[in-house]
């Protein structure tokens, strides 16, 4: 139906005829001439209707915004001053021959031009949404990241293969989406979570090199970057090690951004460990273009009287730190009220701050409530510690370790942006070395693994990790990008008995772990290779990529905060006809039975 897109029109086709498809941008009439500015996924290409043809001319009149046309017509240049030089179609027009239209359209519930429009809007009429051109190029990106990722890939002897999206509910992770078997009465199969079971049998079928672009789900609560269902590319191997992986996918991903933005992130990326990153940045994941660093005062800080500190730093689970802010000084009172309850929702329960006036005069020099509860020389070893200058501002998180690390380094994040610190450019790095485990004090206190039970740890001895688990570090890696978690990976573990071991501290037992994981423990004992991967979030690639702020600008159809559809308004009830099917009934919510 159509010989070009409308936006690759250019004066290369000068003096030819050209039939072009698409949806009508803007309508225009200057003194009987109508001028169409005529669109598709390419851009757009100005359309001439000349009075002297006038059945035509007469159908041109009665066009609107949105009707999909075909038009037919002479490419010409433009008039002398009428060159737009942003579009590549900018020096040329097609005077139109022939019109038809292929389907009228009422007024959109929004412009596509509007930049203003409510996000209940844009998902509720998502295809109107996806028209306007900044989507178009989003998804187009999104298009040429995943070619060159199978391109890439592929030519690394990777296979692509499928896994099944109808499995087995696991007891570790996030919350799974439950689908009901209407032939295996009372019994429910889930959507994965991740294909890292199948993945890791793949390796045990001798297919040493596995690949997929695959959709993930997972009931929990949502953020801007998180979706119930979100696409990752999985990566396994066999025969390699961390560094071997760790190796390949930065090759990759450094050839992405070349090919698609022209940009060079750093050869190699910079490795950091977990406790480093914890202890500097507060964070697994720190954005490394905020130059800002918490400094670790809880020394100083034991035996003063002020509990408030004392008591976090005697704490062997408690951490003192200390932030400062270069030029703070020149913040409101209203402004710390404000970064004090931000930290709040981290379960801070304030945010003590030090302002620097004037080092030269000493503890006169400096200016904050806590300074009478502080000893004047531990209040200057502290100023000399984090370096401070003249015109600063020094934060304090006292608390629990994991209090202080997500809440200061939230704030070090807030703070960087709100203050214009956060340098241009990217900041690729791989965090390593994480802990094996972590400690859940609920219900009597459990370990927990960090990333997932099948993670290898750095020792091979079962029994040395078994005396010590708190100290144990796993094989893990993450790949971070300005503050954002790409994805994280591991070597797995290939072992039976370690298997069982890890299973064991994580308090799944024999009979739970043979019923839940049974198939993988009776693979790993016929030949299992040594293996490792990784996953990397694709929508959160591309958000970056693409400068986006939230997932849903990089998915043609995302959900809401509240995982329902508003386009196709899904969730939906399903008739008692289907659930009696599936030898189910949905019961009414406790209050709706009250009521």
């Amino acid at each position: 139906m159509r010989s070009q897109y409308c936006g690759l029109v250019d004066e290369k086709l000068l003096g030819e005829e050209v039939t072009l498809c698409g949806w009508v941008n803007k309508r225009r009439d200057h003194g009987g001439v109508i001028f169409v500015d005529l669109r598709d996924r390419e851009g757009l290409a100005q359309v001439v209707f000349d009075p002297d043809i006038p059945d035509m001319f007469t159908a041109a009149e009665r066009i609107r915004n949105e009707y999909v046309l075909q038009v037919t017509g002479i490419v010409r240049h433009r008039p002398e001053g009428t060159i737009n030089e942003n579009l590549p179609s900018g020096k040329i027009e097609v005077l139109a021959k022939s019109l038809v239209v292929l389907n009228e359209s009422e007024t959109p519930p929004f412009q596509l031009d509007d930049d203003d429009v409510h996000d209940e809007n844009r998902l509720q009429y998502r295809y109107i949404d996806l028209r306007r051109p900044f989507m178009q190029q989003k998804l187009q990106m999104r298009a040429k990241v995943t070619a060159a990722m199978r391109r890439i890939l592929d030519g690394e002897g990777f296979l692509d293969i499928e896994t099944p999206m109808l499995t087995k509910a696991t007891p570790e992770g996030a919350r799974d989406y439950l689908v009901p078997s209407r032939t295996h009465h009372g019994k429910f199969f889930a959507l994965p979570q991740s294909p890292q079971l199948f993945k890791q049998l793949l390796m045990m079928s001798g297919f040493d090199r596995y690949y997929q672009i695959v959709r993930c789900f997972r009931d929990e609560d949502l953020r801007a970057d998180r979706q119930p269902e979100f696409t990752q590319l999985d990566v396994e191997t066999s025969f390699m090690d961390e560094a071997g992986i760790m190796g390949m996918m930065e090759k990759m991903i450094r050839q992405l951004f070349k090919e698609t933005l022209d940009v060079d992130l750093a050869d190699p990326f910079p490795h950091m460990t977990y406790a480093e990153a914890m202890r500097r940045f507060g964070s697994d994941k720190p954005d490394l273009r905020i130059d800002l660093e918490l400094v670790d005062i809880d020394d100083l800080l034991k035996d003063v009287e002020f509990k408030v500190f004392s008591g976090p730093a005697k704490d062997e689970q408690g951490r003192v730190a200390a932030l400062r802010l270069p030029g703070g000084g020149s913040l409101s009172r209203k402004e710390i009220d404000d970064y004090t309850e931000f930290v709040g929702r981290y379960r801070a329960k304030g945010l003590a701050y030090i302002k620097v006036n004037e080092l030269a005069n000493g503890v006169n020099g400096l200016q904050s409530p806590i300074l009478k509860f502080i000893p004047d020389d531990i209040a200057m070893k502290i100023m000399q510690r984090v370096e401070a200058a003249d015109g600063d501002v020094v934060f304090f998180g006292a608390d629990k370790a994991n209090v202080v690390n997500e809440s200061m380094g939230a704030l070090r994040v807030k703070l960087g942006t709100d203050n214009g610190l956060v340098k241009e450019g990217w900041a690729p790095l791989w965090v390593v070395d994480f802990p094996m485990f972590e400690w859940d004090a609920r219900e009597g206190g459990r370990w927990n693994a960090l990333h997932h039970p099948f993670t290898a740890p750095t020792v091979n001895d079962i029994s040395e990790l078994a005396k010590d688990p708190g100290n144990a570090l796993s094989r893990a890696y993450d790949m971070v990008l300005n503050g954002t978690e790409l994805g994280g990976g591991s070597v797995r573990i290939h072992s039976p008995e370690m298997q069982q071991q890890v299973f064991e501290l994580l308090g799944i037992g024999e009979e739970e772990a043979q019923s839940k994981f049974g198939f993988l423990l009776d693979a790993l004992k016929y030949g299992c290779p040594p293996h490792g991967g990784i996953a990397l979030g694709l929508d959160r690639l591309i958000m970056l990529m693409s400068g986006s702020d939230s997932l849903r600008d990089v998915i043609a159809f995302p959900k809401t905060q509240t995982a329902a559809c508003l386009l196709t308004d899904a969730p939906a009830e399903v008739s008692s006809k289907q659930q009696r099917e599936l030898n189910i009934k949905v019961r009414k919510l406790q209050t709706e039975e009250s009521s």
